[in-house]
């Protein structure tokens, strides 16, 4: 196990790692204990009583966050004509068609989120092998796949984020940073939680939610009580 900092360690002993708290208590903790020199990501991990394995408990999706994640994200769009045209007025950083997709066949991966309009899928579907081990392949579910490029160019600058769980059940999610009000990573911690416990799938059994834990990029993990998911 690798050594922590003297930081982490002094994080460790300023509160109980192994009480349940609420997501208010939880998230001031982590405001509290995050002492690196720049301004740390806070995440939330759901870890979920599903198994993946079964397509009928796959839980994916995408959410706007009210007070965005802190992070300006890089969008590119495939697209062409008229809604390429959208897609710049809307903010989109880079838009094309052949042209991005032989460029990232060359390597180039300068962009955080792609978006793609339904009939350009044909095309960005010969980067399936690139851009899917990256988490970059547009997806309908995720709102990336869509015809109406200008609201999903606007979302995502705003502050969408996608969640997926992973081969372990655990939905790993950033929702701001340690420099943001109490307040505001409480609402976006409440706008995710309330995502995943409504996409509970019918077929999952026993305790859906099994732990919830916060914590920001170098800092401790504080537990969320996860009976009390929503506080």
């Amino acid at each position: 196990m690798p050594k922590r900092g003297k930081n982490y360690q002094d994080a460790l002993k300023a509160f109980d790692k192994t009480a349940l708290y609420e997501p208010a208590q939880a998230l001031k903790l982590v405001k509290s204990v995050a002492k690196a020199k720049f301004d740390e990501t806070v995440e939330v991990a759901f870890k979920l009583g599903i198994d993946t394995r079964h397509a009928d408990q796959q839980i994916r999706g995408a959410v706007v966050l009210p007070h965005g994640t802190g992070k300006t994200q890089t969008v590119l769009v495939f697209a062409k004509g008229e809604k390429a045209k959208e897609a710049e007025q809307a903010g989109a950083d880079f838009v094309g068609a052949e042209d991005m997709v032989e460029k990232i066949q060359q390597g180039w991966f300068g962009f955080d989120v792609a978006v793609a309009t339904p009939d350009m899928m044909g095309m960005v579907g010969k980067l399936g092998r690139l851009l899917g081990p990256k988490g970059l392949m547009p997806n309908p579910k995720t709102g990336t796949v869509t015809f109406d490029v200008q609201k999903a160019v606007k979302e995502i600058k705003a502050g969408k984020v996608d969640y997926r769980a992973d081969k372990a059940g655990i939905i790993h999610v950033p929702i701001g940073k340690v420099s943001f009000d109490e307040e505001k990573l409480v609402e976006n911690y409440k706008t995710i939680a309330e995502v995943v416990m409504k996409a509970k799938p019918p077929a999952a059994k026993g305790q859906y939610v099994k732990s919830v834990t916060v914590s920001s990029t170098m800092g401790p993990g504080v537990k969320i009580n996860p009976l009390k998911v929503l506080g």
